[in-house]
C-alpha cells in the first residue's frame, strides 16, 4: 500500500464501519453509503454554505467545526418560535441532533470541518430565502 498526502480541501474522508479510511469525493446531499464522511472546506460567500437550504440529517448528528473565520448556525424552529442560532468562532464546534432541520450563514470567509454520515440526507430550500 501507497502512503500518500490528501488534500482534505479537495477530497473527504470516509469512515467504514470496517475500520477502513478511504479519501472520497465530498457528499453534500444524501448517499446510500454507511461510512462517515469528515469533510474540510473553504467558504467565502453564504451560496457556498447553501444559506437558502435547510439541510438534515435522518441518520446520525453531525459535529459542525468552525476552524477560521465565524458562522452562524441555523436550527429551524420546532412548531411555533423563532430560528435559534448558535455561533461559532475559530476553534468552536456544535453537534447538530440526528433529525433537526439546519443552516448556516457566514460571518467572515471560514474554514470549517463537516461529520456525519451523509447517508439519506435531506436538503429543502427555504420559503423565506433572500
Amino acid at each position: 500500500m501507497t502512503t500518500t498526502s490528501i488534500d482534505l480541501f479537495s477530497s473527504a474522508l470516509h469512515f467504514s464501519a470496517d475500520g477502513g479510511v478511504r479519501a472520497a469525493e465530498r457528499q453534500m446531499s444524501g448517499s446510500d453509503s454507511d461510512a462517515w464522511q469528515i469533510a474540510t472546506f473553504h467558504v467565502e460567500t453564504d451560496a457556498e454554505v447553501h444559506a437558502d437550504h435547510w439541510e438534515m440529517h435522518p441518520e446520525a448528528e453531525e459535529a459542525v467545526c468552525c476552524l477560521t473565520g465565524g458562522v452562524r448556525l441555523y436550527f429551524r424552529p420546532d412548531g411555533s418560535g423563532s430560528e435559534d442560532m448558535v455561533q461559532l468562532r475559530a476553534g468552536a464546534a456544535v453537534v447538530v441532533p440526528r433529525g433537526r432541520w439546519h443552516r448556516l450563514e457566514l460571518d467572515a470567509p471560514s474554514d470549517l470541518m463537516s461529520v456525519t454520515l451523509r447517508k439519506g440526507t435531506l436538503l429543502e430550500r427555504r420559503v423565506d430565502a433572500p
